[in-house]
């Protein structure tokens, strides 16, 4: 299927740069007195600057009446200062640069950090839904432009519209109308051919930003499949498929370089015709005597100074709009509004009683598919509550709105008879432990992965939890023991071993509620043993909540909840639900005769 795409109109995207630059604006304006004394700097290194011009026909002019004057008398004085303004010039260009460099890195930084804030802030929903590839792309991309927009601003823009200014008005003050009219009409058609042929080469650089986000997602979900290609030896497949990404990032390439070289030529056109109307000016002034030969040399390095960077200006505002372009994307990301969110002066969760009551509650991920109808059950503190059903019953939906990462649909989720939508999301969080059916760990060390529960926890503390969850052995085992970097995605354990991280993760963190979300799925029969009685110890004086598979692992539970298609169908103890005729006693044969 092919998307046609339109380019938005003129003061569409003006109106979008105009956003971005206001979105970047709060995070220029705590470095405002930097960005002030950088100005100025600026402003008396371009006073310098166009001052050199008017020395140098000054210098001219007197080795012209004063023939034969020693060189030593007046033109050294007048050498001498054309010396120093290009060092003054010099001196505060670099000290404007040394200014500015807190505030281009410090931005950049602070964008980069209130980016990641607010993704950590958005929904599950949001993260599941967009493809990590993309984010991180947009994110690089975003960030690595907020330096690149501050650098041309600083560096290319405002130095020559500053010197445009001042040229301007040293023309109309000591020459012809005409010099300063054929300058600033040149300067104006050239600006605007410029806006006008770069906001028409912007699509070029928005596919070519589409099709390079699309190109990493499949790059690095590549990367993170590599088994599952090479079992099924689909990495041809994956190669067409990058390449097909690349194709259009080409084709939207070479059609911006291309559109690059015409409008080159074009601003290379307009400055030699100005060029040549003020030159033919200026010599006719010689010839009739309203001019001197120092004049024309002025006017000769005026229009170098004005037509030197105005000849950067295309590919420096082809880069600006670049960067603006890559900054919407990054803004975009950054105007999500979070799906979960915090009522206004939330309180803290109190936990003195860590009881749980999920009160009528329906939830759906989208309308036309509901999963969870009419869920109502307790859990009291300290007691243990075990979830089992066939799959896609929604058993681990359950901890997902436990943990409050969807709100409900209708109903309600109670702690300690706090409806967990009305506390803060971070002391709810602090309070609930998890060991999830897929462990994922950091690419670092054991030590960290286990510590990442309690952050700053000692050497002894992690060597104990690990101990509880039956790996320190394991980890003692290995050359680099708790410094064992684990890999991407902690690849380099084996399914059972991430799941004992995870266990010794969750027992470290010691909250007063507990979830086990299949918790011992990836353990042979000795291991899941050890980890069951281990588990057993450490909910004794937790309220906890076992969502499992095999039903051998939850006969202790205090209540279990058989869920079918989003509903309780059947609650009970083990011995209680044996005695029926349901859906759990008919679970409880077909493992036990498949055990056999």
């Amino acid at each position: 299927m092919h998307t046609r795409h339109t380019e938005l109109p003129e003061s569409r995207s003006n109106s979008n740069d105009l956003h971005t630059l206001r979105t970047l604006f709060p995070f220029l304006w705590q470095y405002r007195g930097r960005v002030l004394l950088a100005i100025s700097c600026l402003i008396l290194a371009k006073v310098a600057n166009v001052g050199i011009p008017l020395l140098l026909k000054e210098i001219v002019d007197q080795l012209n009446i004063n023939e034969k004057q020693p060189l030593i008398i007046l033109p050294l004085a007048l050498l001498l200062a054309y010396g120093s303004l290009r060092l003054t010039s010099s001196l505060f260009n670099e000290l404007r640069d040394a200014i500015f460099a807190k505030v281009r890195h410090g931005a950049t930084r602070s964008v980069s950090v209130k980016l990641l804030q607010h993704l950590y802030q958005l929904s599950l929903r949001f993260h599941l839904d967009r493809k990590t590839g993309g984010i991180s792309r947009d994110m690089e991309r975003g960030t690595r432009s907020v330096s690149s927009l501050l650098n041309y601003m600083a560096f290319s823009i405002l130095p020559t519209l500053v010197e445009i200014t001042l040229i301007a008005i040293i023309l109309l003050s000591n020459y012809d109308l005409r010099f300063t009219l054929i300058a600033l009409s040149s300067v104006i058609v050239y600006i605007l051919f410029t806006f006008r042929i770069t906001q028409w080469r912007m699509q070029f650089r928005t596919t070519m930003n589409r099709m390079d986000s699309q190109a990493n997602t499949r790059a690095i979900d590549g990367m993170i499949n590599y088994e599952t290609i090479k079992y099924f030896n689909n990495q041809d497949l994956e190669l067409r498929r990058y390449d097909e990404s690349l194709a259009g990032w080409e084709q939207a390439a070479v059609k911006s370089q291309t559109s690059m070289a015409a409008l080159n030529f074009g601003q290379s056109a307009i400055i030699a015709v100005a060029v040549t109307l003020i030159m033919i000016l200026a010599a006719d002034g010689v010839v009739d005597g309203t001019l001197t030969i120092g004049d024309l040399v002025a006017v000769n390095a005026f229009l170098i100074q004005l037509f030197i960077p105005l000849n950067f200006l295309g590919i420096v505002y082809s880069q600006l709009k670049h960067a603006i372009v890559d900054m919407q994307c990054m803004f975009d990301l950054m105007e999500e509004k979070p799906e979960i969110e915090d009522i206004t002066d939330a309180p803290e969760l109190d936990i003195s009683d860590a009881s749980i009551h999920f009160n009528h509650v329906d939830f759906a991920y989208n309308p036309e598919r509901p999963i969870l109808k009419d869920i109502n059950f307790e859990i009291q503190t300290g007691h243990k509550v075990a979830i089992v059903g066939p799959s896609g019953s929604g058993k681990s939906t359950l901890s997902r709105l436990l943990f409050r990462f969807y709100d409900v649909s209708a109903g309600e989720i109670l702690i300690n008879k706090q409806d967990i939508s009305k506390v803060r999301q971070e002391s709810l969080r602090a309070n609930i432990g998890i060991v999830p059916q897929d462990t994922l760990l950091f690419n670092d060390s054991l030590y960290y992965n286990i510590a990442y529960a309690r952050v700053g926890a000692s050497m002894e503390d992690v060597i104990e939890a690990a101990c509880k969850a039956n790996i320190h052995q394991f980890i003692e085992s290995l050359p680099e023991g708790y410094d064992t970097v684990v890999g991407e995605r902690g690849l380099k354990l084996s399914g059972g071993e991430k799941q004992r991280v995870a266990i010794a993760r969750t027992i470290l963190k010691n909250p007063k509620i507990l979830i086990f979300d299949e918790a011992t799925s990836n353990l042979d029969s000795q291991s899941e043993q050890v980890i069951l009685k281990t588990l057993r110890q450490a909910a004794e004086h937790h309220t906890s909540l076992v969502i499992a598979h095999r039903l051998s692992t939850i006969i202790d539970a205090d209540n279990i909840l058989v869920m079918d298609k989003g509903r309780i169908v059947e609650q009970g103890t083990h011995q209680q639900l044996l005695q029926g005729d349901g859906l759990y006693s008919q679970l409880w044969a077909l493992q036990q005769q498949e055990e056999k």
